[in-house]
């Protein structure tokens, strides 16, 4: 897959990093509400205004990496499945949900740098999975980010 960017990985509203981070946890809340009830973006949207932290998030990068992962699912899901070493109907809604939010960004925001795709995907497993959950997230997506950003990540690893 070659890396095309559809959205803008930086609204034009300029907000800091934090608020993008918390953009980030609310598209995965958003994600788990989604898995369990197949709601509309419409209403997962609506759900994210309700949020405590919806205030301090970037809502346009909220906005548009909410709709991105829920248009691509399902190639989302064909490119991650070679990554993995269970089916995607195993996965809990956290670990599926903070997958789909990171093989989004490193297929389609290329101005992301893979290792923050990585580390906000960490951080939110961390905090939002299972006990080392957040170990099964980094592999996973690091075998993706080889992948997908096979120059990034090789400049990466020369840099060293």
């Amino acid at each position: 897959m070659t890396p095309v960017s559809e959205t803008p990985a930086t609204p034009t509203v300029a907000k800091s990093a934090g608020s993008r981070r918390i953009s980030r946890e609310l598209v995965l809340r958003a994600l788990y509400q989604w898995q369990l009830n197949d709601s509309s973006l419409a209403v997962l949207v609506a759900q994210a205004e309700a949020a405590d932290i919806h205030g301090r998030a970037n809502v346009a990068h909220f906005e548009a990496l909410l709709a991105g992962v829920l248009k691509h699912v399902a190639e989302l899901d064909e490119a991650l499945a070679p990554m993995l070493d269970r089916e995607i109907a195993a996965l809990s809604p956290i670990e599926h949900g903070v997958l789909l939010l990171g093989c989004y960004e490193l297929i389609y925001q290329p101005d992301v740098p893979y290792r923050v795709v990585l580390n906000e995907a960490v951080d939110l497993t961390k905090r939002y999975g299972g006990t080392d959950g957040h170990k099964y997230i980094n592999g996973v997506l690091d075998k993706l980010a080889h992948a997908v950003r096979q120059a990034e990540v090789g400049a990466g690893r020369s840099a060293r």
